[in-house]
Parts: structure tokens; C-alpha cells; sequence
């Protein structure tokens, strides 16, 4: 069957299946080092409550048919465990059929976490990342060539990574259009990296020529995948090296790691194939009754992309198997940060000892420098982003971490960086404040050594002591 697998692609396949699964590495450990204060029985948003109010249908989950904070510690640490597994090249050791159910059980056991996990787990590369792993169950082992149509769903999901989040900007911002949009998102962005100070410093022509060169990249790149090789590969490694200039200038969890394995599925690497039996009967069918599917599914996402209503980042069915992306429709010209500190005196006042609270990879002192985390994914601190942005994105957890950080919860201490205050002494109570940040000036950093400056704007949350926590922002 030579139409149907495509034995060049044989390194190709085995250097996308090896990056994928250290993605999933990173996503089931992020899962399991963080979810007790997030979503654990006392988290701020717990599982428990929400599977009561969400039923299956709506939701497919493991943890719909039983949750524990134990049994979650339990699954994420098996995913870990296949995932290292398959990052190790188990599956190749594996019957066509056995390596494809293992593949299968970092799929089911992401989408039940990623489908209870509400708030903290409603970013777009959540879903790709689960559309991604759903087609590695079909790509195959060393049994069998890679079957083309799967390569071919590959690129198409690569498409709608770039051609959408091209699309969603071109048809938002007007400072995408007019070229001007990198003179403030480096120092907007979510959560900065340590060199997006610099990235945000460069000239402003050099800022021109990225936007430029990232619309090219994402509304005329994407359709030399379909091209003969070496094209496509030419256009694949270009949108690698434009991720990469990504993973330089901030932290985007592993947004681009999962964009650049994308589009390694679609680099030819010069190999000589192994001799191989041709693909049983029964793989063949399962693999072109799930293409029908996938290409059926694809619907609503092309209708997405085509409308003037463009959305992002969007999953039209709850096993997020065909979904729509994109990403800064719109970028911020103004940075807010959300500033937390708790006082342990007993009557909270203008000149009380307020200590602030750190917090991992988002802003806080403007004298410590940001650091690099991802692939990994600080939920909170992204979410203390939005929290800034408006106080609506907090309004559902926000209380809670107030009364978590009020009790000294160990949990969700371990999200932050340092808390100001010992573990048996609590503070008695905890205010929030917004801050306006911008990044110092070359002699500013020379002169005072920070690269933030931060101007108080106004107050985000009075001061709260426990028995106040039902308070909002």
C-alpha cells in the first residue's frame, strides 16, 4: 500500500514522537506539582464541585466517576511515568495495536485533567496539545511506515496554528496593521522572560521588520505545507526559527514547543528507511475512519477562521479533537500587575508592616530580573495576568486564595516563590493592590539596578482577615 504510508518520513516520525512525549512530560508534571491549590479538594476551585454541576456529556473525565486528591496525584503522576516511557521509545519495543494504546493513555488522561480543570486549564494549548496527542495514537510505530493522511492532519493543524493567529490579528489590533505592536507587547506580554527587557529595548524599525516578518510567516508560510518537498520543509523551518525567536523574547508555557513540533512532522530528514511489512488491513481502515472524522470535524474551525467574528482559541467538541487558535488579537499598551501583601498586626493601617508576597515568574520587585520557566506552566501567575486586566477574570477564585494565603495553606504557598511571613505564623490580614509597571530606561537600570517601575494606581482588595473571604475584588 504505497499510497498510504510515506516511508521517508520514517525519522520524521520518530523525532516528532519523542518531542511530543516530553511535552507531555512537562504538561502531566506541571499538573502534578500544582492542581492541590488549584483544583484539589481544598483548591480554589475544586474538582469536586464542579463535576456535581457538569455532567459527563459536557465534560468526559475520569474524575467524573471518582475524585480524590489522591487518585488525581495518582493519574498525573502516571502520565508522567508513560510519558517518560514514551519519550524513552517504548512504544517502538510494542505490537502495532500496543504501542498505539499506549500512546492512547496520556490522551485519555490529559483530556479527563484538562476537562476539570476549569479556569486554570482554559488556554489554547491546552486543546492543542490534546489534538496533537489524539493523532499520535494513529501515526504508527516501528511496524509500519508513517501513514500520509495522518502527516497530512499534522500540517493541517499547523495551518490553523498560523494562518488563525495570523488571521486573528490582522482583524484586530490596528497596531498589527500598522506595524507598531511590538513597541509594547515585550513589556505586556503575560509573563516576560529574561531577555524580553532587551527584546522590548530594540530599535523600533527592528520591531517593523518582526511584525512584518511575522505575518508572512503566518499568512503565506502555512500554505507552502501542502507544497512539494523541499519546499515544505523550507517553510516548516521557518516557522521553527520564528518560534524560537518567540522562546527568546517571553514565557509561553509550551506554546511554541508544541508549534515546533508541529512542524517537525513536516521537516523531511534525509534517512534511509528500514524494510517494513505493509500496514495491516485493520490500520488502514481505524486510520482513514478517524481522517473522515477529523476532516468532517474541520468544519466549524474553517468557518471560524473565514468569519469576521473570528474567535480564539475555541473547542468545538468536549473531546477537544478538532479546535480553533490564536493568540494577542488585541496587545496592551498599559501593564498592570496585581501586588499582594498580608500584615500581622492586629488592626490593619496606612504605615502597618505590609509585606509583599512573591510570586514566581510575574512581576513583583522591580529590582528581580524574570526568569525562564517555561515549557513549564505557572497557572497562577498567569492568571494573576488576567487578574490585573480586569477584575472579573479573578472574581470565581480570587477570595480564595485570599483566605488560603490567611490560613498559610502549604499548598498554595508552594505556588509563590517566598511568603513574608513563617509557617506557623500567619498574617492577619492580606490586601491587594494595582500597580502600573513599565520597564526602566538603559540609565535607569544602570542607575538603580531594577528593570521595573512600578507607579500605584489604586486599591485591587481591602485589607481582609479570614472571617472577610467572601469579599471579591
Amino acid at each position: 500500500m504505497d499510497w498510504f504510508t510515506a516511508s521517508d518520513y520514517w525519522l520524521s516520525r520518530l523525532v516528532f514522537q519523542r518531542a511530543l512525549a516530553a511535552v507531555y512530560l512537562v504538561a502531566f508534571l506541571t499538573a502534578a506539582s500544582q492542581f492541590r491549590a488549584l483544583i484539589g479538594q481544598r483548591g480554589m476551585l475544586p474538582v469536586p464541585g464542579f463535576v456535581e454541576r457538569v455532567p459527563f456529556r459536557r465534560a468526559p473525565s475520569v474524575f467524573q466517576l471518582h475524585y480524590s486528591d489522591r487518585f488525581f496525584a495518582l493519574c498525573a503522576w502516571a502520565g508522567c511515568a508513560v510519558s517518560a516511557a514514551l519519550l524513552a521509545g517504548l512504544d517502538s519495543l510494542l505490537p502495532l495495536w500496543g504501542g498505539m494504546l499506549l500512546w492512547l493513555v496520556p490522551w485519555v488522561l490529559y483530556l479527563s485533567i484538562v476537562n476539570v480543570g476549569q479556569t486554570w486549564y482554559s488556554f489554547g494549548w491546552e486543546s492543542l496539545l490534546l489534538e496533537v496527542g489524539f493523532l499520535a495514537v494513529f501515526l504508527g510505530n516501528d511496524e509500519v511506515a508513517p501513514p500520509v493522511v495522518v502527516l497530512f492532519l499534522l500540517r493541517w493543524i499547523l495551518f490553523r496554528v498560523e494562518f488563525g493567529a495570523g488571521l486573528i490579528k490582522m482583524r484586530g489590533d490596528e497596531c498589527w496593521r500598522k506595524l507598531t505592536c511590538l513597541d509594547h507587547h515585550h513589556e505586556t506580554q503575560p509573563m516576560p522572560g529574561p531577555l524580553s527587557w532587551f527584546f522590548h529595548h530594540l530599535p523600533r524599525p527592528v520591531h517593523r521588520v518582526e511584525v512584518a516578518a511575522n505575518h508572512v510567516t503566518q499568512l503565506v508560510v502555512p500554505f507552502l505545507l501542502f507544497t512539494p518537498q523541499p519546499v515544505a520543509t523550507a517553510a516548516a523551518a521557518l516557522m521553527i526559527v520564528t518560534q524560537l525567536w518567540l522562546v527568546l523574547s517571553g514565557n509561553f508555557s509550551w506554546l511554541n514547543w508544541i508549534t515546533i513540533v508541529l512542524a517537525l512532522s513536516a521537516v523531511r530528514f534525509p534517512a534511509d528507511p528500514p524494510g517494513v511489512p505493509e500496514a495491516p488491513l485493520w490500520y488502514v481502515v481505524v486510520v482513514l475512519a478517524v481522517a473522515a472524522l477529523l476532516v468532517g470535524l474541520s468544519y466549524q474551525p474553517v468557518r471560524n477562521m473565514l468569519s469576521r467574528r473570528q474567535v480564539m482559541n475555541r473547542s468545538f467538541d468536549p473531546v477537544h479533537l478538532v479546535n480553533t487558535y490564536g493568540a494577542f488579537g488585541s496587545v496592551s499598551r498599559v501593564r498592570y500587575e496585581v501586588v499582594v501583601e498580608g500584615t500581622a498586626d492586629d488592626v490593619p493601617r496606612t504605615d502597618s508592616d505590609w509585606r509583599e508576597y512573591e510570586f514566581k515568574g510575574k512581576p513583583g520587585d522591580p529590582r528581580r530580573w524574570p526568569r525562564q520557566f517555561a515549557p513549564y506552566h505557572l497557572r497562577l501567575d498567569w492568571m494573576m495576568w488576567f487578574a490585573a486586566l480586569s477584575p472579573a477574570y479573578a472574581g470565581s477564585w480570587f477570595g480564595t486564595l485570599v483566605e488560603r494565603l490567611l490560613e498559610n495553606d502549604r499548598a498554595t504557598l508552594r505556588l509563590l516563590r517566598r511568603s513574608p511571613f513563617p509557617p506557623d505564623e500567619p498574617p492577619r490580614y492580606v490586601r491587594a493592590r494595582l500597580f502600573r509597571y513599565r520597564y526602566t530606561t538603559w540609565r535607569e537600570l544602570r542607575e538603580t539596578g531594577a528593570c521595573w517601575e512600578r507607579t500605584y494606581v489604586r486599591e485591587y482588595l481591602p485589607p481582609t482577615r479570614l472571617a472577610e473571604t467572601a469579599q471579591r475584588p
